[in-house]
């Protein structure tokens, strides 16, 4: 029989709440669940709901010591909140590479006016580039990426465990970095089979147009350039999702490592 005045005492109150609060980090970062179509509520929801499964795991395996005051008690879920976000963040610097590349070769096709909102940014970017972004959605759902999440998250908590203390290892930084760093190299495996053939077809627009200067011919091949662009990304659709899908396995299971 439970007791309900150790269930709801103030220290199981406060370490539900730490959960809760690197769960939130982490829907606010990580790729699908930080997308803005999806409700606020719903994330809440879900924040709760899976804070309250983790909640006797983390209890049994914690030495959480209650806050007294209430800047303490800031500062320990500003760090759960940190922990979370930079996991979330981790898994996010993939897309961010996706959509760089895909970007620098729609630019190149001509399309950069072409802009509309992007879900999963916020922002504006180029339709081409959201159609990439969906795919890169759909591999990242499929291949189950976001168990690999949770995994990290709950093995972030033996790492990184709910208190005062903040164990940055230099190791752990290291890893960080490394994991950032490779947002330009994400962006350039994406964007180089396309965006070195268009670049190739305006060196030759280039000789063209000095043969013949009466012609602007930059302004005549526009048009040609978008068809061979949209061809390219047809063709090149299944390499590059075969290769979203390694990148997405390869990330995901460094950041279950990381942390």
């Amino acid at each position: 029989m439970f007791n309900l005045d150790v269930l709801f005492s103030v220290g199981n109150i406060v370490l539900f709440m730490a959960i809760f609060t690197r769960l939130s980090g982490l829907f606010a970062s990580a790729p699908v669940f930080s997308t803005y179509p999806i409700p606020t509520q719903v994330k809440v929801w879900l924040s709760a709901v899976i804070a309250f499964i983790l909640f006797p795991i983390v209890q049994a395996n914690s030495n959480f010591v209650t806050p007294n005051s209430v800047p303490a008690l800031t500062l320990i879920l500003f760090k759960e909140y940190l922990t979370g976000y930079v996991i979330g963040y981790c898994a996010n610097i993939l897309f961010s590479g996706i959509e760089l590349g895909v970007n620098t070769f729609t630019i190149q096709m001509g399309l950069a006016a072409d802009q509309a909102i992007n879900p999963s940014s916020g922002g504006r970017s180029p339709v081409l580039t959201q159609a990439y972004t969906y795919l890169a959605t759909m591999i990242f759902i499929g291949l189950g990426a976001h168990q690999w999440l949770f995994s990290a998250l709950y093995n972030s908590f033996k790492s990184l465990p709910v208190g005062y203390t903040i164990t940055l290892s230099p190791e752990l930084v290291n890893q960080i970095i490394i994991v950032t760093g490779q947002l330009f190299s994400v962006g350039l495996g994406i964007a180089l089979p396309i965006f070195g053939i268009l670049f190739i077809t305006d060196v030759l627009l280039g000789f063209t147009s000095k043969m013949m200067p009466q012609m602007n011919i930059f302004m005549v091949s526009l048009p040609l350039k978008i068809y061979l662009g949209l061809l390219l990304s047809l063709m090149f659709m299944r390499p590059m999702a075969e290769h979203m899908a390694v990148l997405i396995e390869q990330f995901v299971t460094r950041i279950a490592l990381i942390f």
